[in-house]
């Protein structure tokens, strides 16, 4: 495969706070890219078999993330091959892997398997710290790296010769989002626990930072390890600084740290979780009884707004591959989107060789050219196809990347649990 080199010196953007900090959009331009006028003419036809792998949480500390990406991923692949005939792209064949967490490390076969099938993408990892450990072989193999859920700011400035992509925007958003509710919500001494790797330490400074310029004190931190079990004296350390709020940066440690908050006596409401630990407990067999999280609040990348009929249709796809209902729809817009913005950069290029599809895809985001606004597969596929740019805007919102491969809008959605100890968008 052919290599399509770019930086990935991170743009400069601006943000602004919607209704306080209910919501905040990161917008801005790239600089550079191609212009409005389409590489492909309109007589060119198309003859691509685009084929993809999935590198996602089948097992592991971020598990309960894997049934909505993997629904996300299957979705778009259908809505796309039904109009396979008309648009002359199919994607019949996807790889589907595991990349499990740092600790058991299914990553390492999963990445292997996929660069040996001669994909021209993996979807994934979910988290930052597993896909920091594969980035490199994908990259040295040619083949483009695109997460759904990716938020370290660690990837800004990968040497990735254009291959890494994410739909999730980087934690220095949902930090900045977050630093600011807990800060309105009236709390002044924040403690906080959050695992000690990229996505953690990331994340916890932005909030540090942003929580800090609010006028809040930190009054205790503490660390943990992937793959860690006991959490006693951290979360001894945490409550004898008698903070009025604690901010919980895990995965699916929260099964364990959060109970035995909420056992000390510990305030639900006074809890702030995470996109990584963001579930729905009243639906998870995990939870144990009786323990309620009720008024707790956490945050995470989301669309503009809940699509119901959206994720009713996810629910449709996941079913029919004998699974049970999606009780968590975590990413699941980020992985559709992912999906449907490679066909489109594929078919833009006419070619299904990595570099070429990579070359496109901050065109069809409606990061560089004059694209024409497209919100389905089908309709962004016609412009192209009729010798003109797209710009799609997906269930995540607008995306429009940046020279770097990261979205410059996004959105990140405020949640608050209910006595049902399950999860309710609250900034819509």
């Amino acid at each position: 495969m052919s290599v399509f080199t770019r930086s990935r010196k991170a743009t400069v953007v601006g943000a602004i706070a919607l209704a306080g900090a209910t919501a905040l959009v990161l917008a801005g331009c790239s600089g550079g890219g191609t212009s409005g006028e389409s590489s492909a003419p309109a007589t060119e036809s198309r003859d691509l078999a685009l084929k993809i792998g999935t590198i996602l949480p089948q097992t592991g500390s971020l598990s309960f993330l894997g049934p909505p990406e993997e629904a996300g991923v299957g979705l778009a692949a259908e809505d796309i091959n039904a109009v396979a005939e008309e648009t002359g792209l199919s994607l019949d064949d996807i790889v589907w892997g595991d990349s499990g967490d740092t600790d058991n490390k299914a990553y390492a076969t999963t990445i292997q398997k996929l660069i040996s099938e001669g994909v021209t993408a993996a979807i994934g990892a979910a988290s930052s710290a597993v896909t920091k450990l594969f980035l490199d072989d994908a990259v040295a193999s040619g083949i483009i790296t695109f997460s759904p859920a990716n938020t370290s700011v660690d990837f800004i400035d990968w040497d990735d010769n254009g291959l890494y992509w994410r739909t999730a925007p980087a934690d220095t958003l949902q930090g900045e989002v977050l630093g600011n509710l807990v800060a309105e919500d009236g709390h002044k001494n924040v403690a906080i626990l959050y695992q000690n790797d990229s996505y953690g330490t990331g994340l916890s400074g932005v909030f540090k930072d942003v929580f800090t310029g609010s006028g809040g004190t930190i009054v205790e931190e503490q660390s943990y390890n992937t793959g860690d079990t006991s959490f006693d004296a951290q979360i001894s350390a945490l409550l004898a600084s008698n903070p009025d709020a604690i901010l919980l940066v895990t995965f699916d440690e929260i099964f364990t740290i959060g109970p035995a908050l909420l056992q000390a006596g510990y305030p639900a409401e006074d809890l702030y979780l995470v996109d990584g630990n963001l579930k729905n407990f009243g639906t998870d067999a995990k939870w144990p009884a009786g323990l309620s999280m009720e008024g707790a609040k956490g945050t995470t990348p989301a669309g503009p707004a809940p699509d119901t009929e959206f994720q009713g249709r996810l629910n449709e796809w996941w079913t029919a591959q004998g699974n049970s209902e999606l009780t968590d729809f975590s990413y699941a817009n980020e992985s559709y989107d992912a999906v449907v913005l490679l066909a489109l950069a594929s078919l833009a290029a006419n070619s299904t060789d990595s570099a070429d599809v990579a070359a496109k895809l901050q065109e069809v985001s409606g990061g560089s050219g004059d694209g024409e606004k497209c919100t389905t597969y089908k309709e962004c596929a016609d412009i192209i196809l009729g010798g003109g740019v797209a710009d799609y805007d997906g269930f995540s919102g607008p995306i429009t990347f940046a020279d770097n491969g990261d979205p410059t809008e996004a959105t990140i959605g405020i949640f608050q649990y209910g006595a049902d100890n399950n999860n309710t968008r609250i900034d819509i």
